[in-house]
């Protein structure tokens, strides 16, 4: 199988690039610091899985995942990463992640994972697996709860636009005219107390269960 690796510390991807080209029925055809240029380095090298980083200088890994399943759905693409976040989980496997390692992983375990995107599976670890019942039973649960949201005004429906397309406080900062992170922050103060949520997972099935982006 052909993999591509997408991740920004040097020292692990060079690691990484060793355990992966290094094992029979894997060819390593690509190893990168960000995903910024990804369609040009996708266009002709047609990997099966892509190991996605998340957080990377330029685009991030949600972001990149979003776009490259978006042109290339065929592509297994596993995300990488020592976040255990609930909305990390959410919104990568929403973007088209099909399986969610943290680095901590074993080799044997990080070669599995790749062999099991490839496979059609959807690999995660441990904790991982369990955060993701508990954020589709969140997402369950908002679904066929009665909605009783408060109206959000102009402003902190466009943060939840932004927040439902995966973009970071920062971006949705930068996104917004330049504001500043805090009032983002205080924007998604004002989303949760009136949508009811208490994370931002709940925040983003909230919208999309009731069309509020």
């Amino acid at each position: 199988m052909r993999v591509i690796l997408f991740e920004d510390n040097t020292a692990i991807r060079d690691s990484l690039s060793i355990l992966l080209d290094g094992m029979p029925g894997i060819e390593l055809i690509g190893a990168f610091p960000n995903p910024v240029q990804w369609d040009r380095q996708l266009r002709d090298a047609q990997p099966d899985v892509i190991m996605m980083d998340i957080e990377m200088p330029g685009l991030d890994g949600i972001q990149a995942t979003q776009a490259i399943h978006a042109k290339y759905p065929l592509i297994n693409i596993v995300m990488l990463t020592v976040f255990e976040e609930e909305d990390k989980i959410f919104r990568a496997l929403c973007a088209g992640a099909v399986g969610y390692i943290l680095k901590n992983s074993t080799p044997i375990r990080l070669i599995e994972a790749v062999q099991d995107a490839h496979a059609g599976g959807a690999p995660l670890s441990p904790s991982i697996a369990r955060k993701a019942v508990q954020v589709f039973q969140q997402v369950m649960h908002n679904r066929y709860a009665p909605s009783d949201a408060e109206p959000l005004t102009q402003r902190e429906a466009e943060t939840l636009k932004y927040l439902v397309e995966g973009l970071s406080y920062k971006m949705i900062a930068d996104r917004m005219g330049g504001i500043s992170y805090e009032t983002v922050r205080s924007f998604m103060k004002s989303i949760y107390r009136k949508l009811h949520v208490a994370s931002m997972t709940e925040a983003v099935a909230k919208a999309l269960k009731d069309g509020l982006v």
